[in-house]
């Protein structure tokens, strides 16, 4: 029996994403159960000095810097380590970036070349261009178990094509566990609290994909060779969201007397807020949460002591389902979607392609703020039945490691 082997974590860390971050750390817990502490784990990331924020290395513990030119540091990772997992939720999908998508198939492609076991953990599938749905399906069906985190990310690589072994569980971070002293947050961080509080996820969708290009705008820079896409268009497109969401923000304000927590589960979703903020009538009702600043314990419970969540984040409502906290979605890719149908909240999702998107959100603002016990069932099943699926993750590796030699804690 094989111990104290090696295992390689790649995902989208040390961005300051409070999503990807309870998820390391669910995941990093998950690895030490099955193997022990002795478990030698690497931690590969872009951005070092975000990600020790929340992540401290040690004797079994490393993170690794790598460069934005991926493809040299991860195939010497991969070789360097016995297994590789795949760790970001949005994995098999270019919503954000094909970048990012080809990082993770070069990896498995890699752990192919060394003969070293590869597993995607816990993962979803989402747009995908023409060229990058026959990438997936060569490149995915190299993986020795892919675990989806929705039955509909799980038939759509079938019907991509991959022959990879698939498994649905449910998402790693619903295994996420907070702090203690972080139960009552929200009011140690806003003590002038008078009443309750609705939160506001809301993404620049104008800002995605972002793109590959040897230059550009510096305030468009993501991180060489990586920019946003911009053009007028798209500027325009995101001032007049961050108006729309302002609007909302103060009419839940006028009409029902609330506070308006705006959550940036990602540091990149702060000068959204900051726009939709300063076009507000009554900005001093309004205060901003961003992953920057609060790690996923805080963010998580601050989530869990909304009254009402308007969400463009999965995570937010991945985060805040145990606390039953009433939902609605803004989707713009299949992830919420998926989420969603499973929780039987359908009705809830709104497009925010649509030209009554706003319209229809007020309708179930006011449903939900007027009787906010509408949901408590379904999202009461949703948890029990995501917390089950989400403890099958770490059995099922466990039995992954176990077949291929692997000494596991029993």
């Amino acid at each position: 029996m094989k111990k104290n082997l090696k295992v390689l974590l790649l995902g989208y860390n040390g961005a300051n994403n409070t999503g990807s971050e309870a998820r390391l750390l669910a995941i990093i817990e998950d690895i030490r159960v099955i193997l022990g502490n002795k478990a030698l784990i690497t931690v590969p990331t872009l951005n070092k000095e975000n990600l020790e924020r929340y992540l401290k290395e040690d004797k079994f513990l490393k993170v690794a810097p790598i460069s934005s030119i991926f493809f040299f540091d991860i195939r010497k990772l991969v070789k360097e380590h016995d297994v590789l997992l795949l760790i970001e939720g949005s994995c098999y999908m270019d919503t954000w970036t094909s970048a990012l998508l080809w990082a993770f198939l070069w990896a498995t492609k890699c752990a192919k070349d060394f003969k070293k076991p590869s597993i995607a953990y816990a993962v979803d599938v989402g747009h995908l261009s023409s060229f990058n749905r026959w990438l997936v399906k060569r490149e995915a069906s190299k993986t020795d178990l892919i675990l989806t985190r929705t039955e509909s990310a799980a038939h759509e690589l079938q019907k991509i094509g991959v022959k990879a072994p698939i498994r649905t569980t449910a998402d790693c971070a619903f295994t996420f566990k907070t702090e203690k002293e972080d139960d009552e947050i929200l009011k140690e961080i806003w003590p002038e609290l008078d009443s309750g509080v609705v939160g506001l996820a809301p993404i620049d969708f104008y800002l995605w994909p972002v793109v590959m290009r040897p230059w550009g705008k510096k305030e468009n820079l993501y991180k060489w060779p990586y920019y946003y896409s911009r053009s007028k268009s798209r500027v325009d497109g995101s001032e007049q969201l961050a108006l729309k969401w302002a609007e909302e923000a103060d009419r839940i304000i006028e009409k029902y007397g609330k506070r308006v927590a705006l959550i940036c589960m990602e540091e990149l979703d702060e000068p959204l807020a900051v726009c939709i903020k300063n076009k507000m009538k009554k900005p001093e009702m309004v205060k901003i949460f961003s992953s920057r600043k609060y790690n996923a314990s805080t963010m998580t419970n601050i989530l869990r002591s909304l009254e009402l969540l308007v969400t463009s984040r999965y995570h937010a409502g991945v985060l805040s389902l145990e606390a039953q906290v009433p939902q609605i979605a803004i989707g713009h890719d299949t992830r919420l979607r998926g989420f969603y149908k499973e929780l039987g909240l359908e009705n809830y999702l709104l497009d925010y392609m649509s030209s009554e998107i706003w319209y229809k959100l007020k309708e179930k603002v006011n449903e939900l703020l007027e009787n906010p016990k509408t949901q408590q069932g379904l999202l009461k099943d949703g948890f029990i039945q995501h917390i089950g699926r989400a403890h099958k993750n770490p059995e099922i590796l466990k039995g992954f490691l176990q077949e291929r030699g692997w000494k596991v804690k029993t």
